[in-house]
């Protein structure tokens, strides 16, 4: 589902990015003022002589946008039930760096418009755009790995949560205590024909509506009740009772085609995943693809002559927007991370680094459409949500490309994983101390002129990379002998381990490097299951001769801190220790200048 989900936000970014532009082009073309009379044009429902009308831009923004939280409410769902969010010591980190996220920016901008007329806008840099940054990171590409994508996400749906709880409790408008209770009434009804299982779509629909209409005319947002609703939705992991009566029933309609076992196998299959996830699959599509595109160019057209953005530019409300999204975004979620895992509360997912993590807070800055959403809520005066709209903008876009830097940045300077315990206190030796040998993992020329050496863990993410500049330089030179040897940092790397006695069972068979290409192919996915998958798929016995091939990983690692290895990736060019940058260039003026073995 993860992955689902980041195919849909990135793809839905470029349409997301149009429809922004858009609404900017629109609102400074030669036809601007039918930007403001078309969404301000009413429409409604009528029921005899009671109406219920709104103008088109609050459907959209209180209608339209609370099918998107319905489809958060369903994200949040599934995730606390049967994701990644069940496991608490994955989700303290996340939690708490949104935390910081928000309170930091909300302070930044309150310190800068306090007493002044902005100083209700404090709400509208605490939200990161799902959406957009997916988009970016997408463009980042393998300098942020999937661990950090999944960090961000669940670091947005905390920040989802968060952000629909301060626009239902400080933005609400004048409160109608009647209309509330006929909302919580019907709330309660929902959660009693939930606890009945009586499941009708009709009944639900309709009360659904109902409800969004009497919490509107509360005065509370109604985005409240669609994230509710969401949350609300049953999900369960697939059970192997109803997998396997699916299966029975698809075999049953293969052996005697009809119109009624069809529809017992639809039935059967379809119930065999739970509703959540269905309607997911159904309307994540529509909400990524159309509902927050026309929300965009509802909202996203600001007029940007000079006059302005002369304004903008010294408004401390436009400053104060910029100053939450890219200073307060960035060190709120870096101590926010840091804290947790200062006091032990919780791990991060994969193996992140600084430099990716420092990436990922910065580009969380993206602020666009919850901040939208909440100058609208906070400001009446078309002005002063001129200069906040311009904020957010001008925010944005600093923090897309100071995002963006960090990655560049942290992916140019290279690094190694190295636990504190291998931290060196007396200079290391600079020559390889065991000669390669006949069992040594090598391909390439018996006979090369130059060998390379690399002491690796499957797991670590700079080796990771490192595989893929390796595989070119193979390309470019294939008269180099690559040699492997073992050095999984067991204490930082759980499973890197496994995934070497992994590569030795391969290899007893003749196939290492098929399992060293794909185990480095799938650093994320190491587990047991996975490993004993991709041994299958090589024909190979994962687990036998553990003991031998624990021996042969321990002589590795011994050989490696004889020769002064203390993290991976180390190499090693003709037996000399290699200190350069670990990137395709440099690594090609080391083999082509390195001195000949004796």
């Amino acid at each position: 589902m993860l992955r689902a989900f980041f195919r849909t936000e990135v793809g839905s970014t470029t349409v997301l990015l149009a429809a922004t532009l858009l609404g900017l082009l629109w609102a400074n073309s030669p036809w601007a003022e039918t930007y403001d009379a078309f969404w301000h044009i009413q429409a409604g429902l009528a029921f005899g002589d009671t109406t219920f009308e709104l103008d088109l831009r609050h459907w959209v923004n209180d209608g339209l946008m609370a099918v998107f939280f319905f489809v958060i409410g369903l994200e949040i769902s599934r995730e606390v039930t049967v994701g990644q969010l069940r496991d608490r010591r994955l989700i303290a980190v996340p939690a708490v760096a949104a935390l910081g996220g928000m309170i930091l920016p909300a302070l930044l901008y309150f310190a800068i418009n306090a007493g002044g007329p902005g100083e209700a806008g404090w709400g509208i840099p605490i939200a990161t755009d799902t959406a957009f940054v997916l988009g970016l990171l997408a463009v980042v590409g393998a300098r942020c790995p999937d661990p950090l994508r999944a960090f961000l996400l669940t670091l947005a749906i905390v920040d989802d949560v968060l952000a629909i709880l301060v626009i239902a409790v400080f933005y609400t408008a004048d409160l109608s205590v009647v209309a509330l209770l006929v909302a919580v009434a019907l709330f309660a009804l929902i959660l009693l024909l939930r606890r009945l299982r009586i499941w009708r779509p009709p009944a639900y629909v309709l009360l659904g509506f109902a409800l969004w209409v009497a919490t509107l005319e509360s005065g509370v947002h109604p985005t409240l009740v669609g994230i509710a609703l969401g949350a609300l939705v049953f999900v369960y992991a697939p059970s192997e009772h109803k997998l396997r009566l699916a299966g029975e029933a698809v075999q049953e309609l293969a052996g005697d085609p009809s119109p009624r076992l069809a529809r017992e196998a639809a039935l059967r299959v379809k119930r065999s995943v739970s509703i959540n996830e269905r309607l997911q699959l159904m309307l994540h599509p529509w909400s990524s693809y159309v509902i927050v595109p026309i929300f965009a160019l509802a909202n996203a057209g600001v007029r940007l002559d000079a006059e302005s953005l002369r304004q903008a530019a010294t408004s401390p409300i436009s400053l104060g927007i910029v100053a939450g999204l890219v200073l307060g975004k960035l060190v709120g979620i870096s101590l926010g991370t840091w804290l947790p895992l200062r006091m032990n509360w919780g791990l991060l997912p994969g193996n992140l680094v600084w430099g990716q993590m420092l990436g990922g807070a910065a580009v969380s800055g993206i602020g666009f459409t919850v901040a939208l959403f909440v100058t609208d809520l906070a400001f009446d005066d078309p002005v002063v949500q001129s200069q906040a709209k311009i904020g957010i903008i001008a925010g944005s876009l600093v923090a897309a490309g100071l995002g963006w830097l960090i990655f560049k940045l942290a992916w140019n300077q290279g690094g190694v994983c190295a636990p504190p315990g291998l931290e060196p206190d007396e200079p290391l030796p600079d020559t390889l101390a065991v000669p390669v040998r006949a069992g040594d993992h090598s391909r390439g020329p018996e006979d090369a002129a130059v060998t390379l050496v690399e002491y690796g863990d499957f797991e670590c993410p700079y080796c990771g990379r490192l595989y893929e500049i390796l595989e070119r330089l193979r390309e470019r030179r294939p008269d180099v002998r690559m040699v492997f040897r073992h050095f999984p940092l067991r204490e930082m790397h759980p499973r890197s381990l496994p995934a070497a006695l992994a590569a030795e069972a391969a290899g007893e068979a003749g196939r290492f490097w098929e399992m060293h290409d794909m185990l480095y192919r799938n650093q994320d996915r190491l587990g047991d299951a996975e490993l004993e998958r991709y041994a299958a798929d090589l024909g190979v016995r994962p687990w036998t001769g553990r003991d031998e091939h624990l021996r042969r990983i321990e002589e590795d690692e011994s050989s490696g801190l004889d020769s002064g290895v203390r993290g991976t990736p180390t190499l090693f060019v003709n037996g000399a220790r290699y200190t350069g940058p670990l990137t395709l260039e440099a690594l090609t003026r080391a083999l082509r200048d390195s001195t000949p073995m004796p």
